[in-house]
């Protein structure tokens, strides 16, 4: 299962969360991924002038304790299926689960190398993920031999790779997942030597709108997506609405 990125910030509508939490235990993944962008950190963004109304009244330690709270909310279901299943000596399921840290994480990273007065006072342990294994921003962890990574970056200039999924899965040359571009890209290509791959790009996972983008580009698809039959770089998807999560799943 990968969830893409939440944004999640106080005042935004989070009742997804427990219809994705939801959907955990109906689904019963093998691996969870998290994409990142968990927490969005208002607070230290740096595209806001300081004392605008995006940031007025803003602060770091409520930025990521809102987050803990949501992501407390995630696992709870899971949590407890896990405890049921072993109480009642059922068959054990405990999923794998992988959290990769994004670039609105990041943002905590940079303050604190921009002020080293932070150091020792905030830091990326604050951002609470229980259960899952934590990777680095821009780390790629690989299963099942596909790569997953927040997104994958060109190795000349250092940004975000783009475009089609042609010319991602010629530049990263591997199968990939990757969340950061709003909306959900999916392609595969046969390359020579029946060597299959596949590329998904999924990234937004949220129900409020983004300021910084106007009404036309703020419908973008949005939801999570159930990865089946994953061997050897290959996978079917099978895409999850925010509609048909919230109307199977919501609360």
């Amino acid at each position: 299962m990968w969830i893409p990125d939440t944004q999640l910030r106080r005042g935004v509508p989070v009742i997804h969360i427990r219809a994705a939490a939801n959907a955990i235990v109906e689904y019963l993944p093998d691996v969870i991924f998290v994409a990142g962008d968990w927490w969005d950190m208002p607070s230290l963004n740096k595209h806001n002038e300081a004392g605008s109304i995006h940031t007025e009244g803003t602060r770091i330690k409520d930025d990521i304790d809102f987050g803990n709270e949501q992501f407390d909310i995630l696992v709870a279901p899971m949590n407890k299926e896990i405890a049921r299943r072993e109480a009642l000596h059922k068959r054990r399921w405990n999923p794998e689960r992988e959290f990769l840290f994004g670039n609105h994480e990041h943002r905590l990273t940079r303050a604190i190398a921009a002020v080293p007065q932070f150091e020792g006072v905030l830091s990326l342990d604050m951002m609470k993920t229980p259960g899952f294994t934590r990777h680095p921003f821009l780390e790629i962890v690989e299963k099942d031999g596909i790569w997953f990574s927040h997104y994958f970056s060109n190795t000349l200039s250092g940004r975000a790779i783009g475009g089609s999924i042609d010319n991602r899965l010629n530049k990263i040359g591997h199968s990939f997942v990757q969340g950061h571009q709003q909306g959900r890209l999916y392609g595969s290509r046969q390359f020579p030597g029946k060597v299959e791959r596949h590329g998904l790009v999924a990234g937004s996972f949220y129900l409020h709108d983004e300021d910084y983008r106007d009404v036309q580009s703020n419908g973008e698809w949005r939801g999570i997506v159930i990865m089946n039959e994953v061997a050897n770089g290959k996978y079917d998807i099978m895409p999850l609405s925010m509609d048909y999560l919230l109307r199977k799943f919501g609360e």
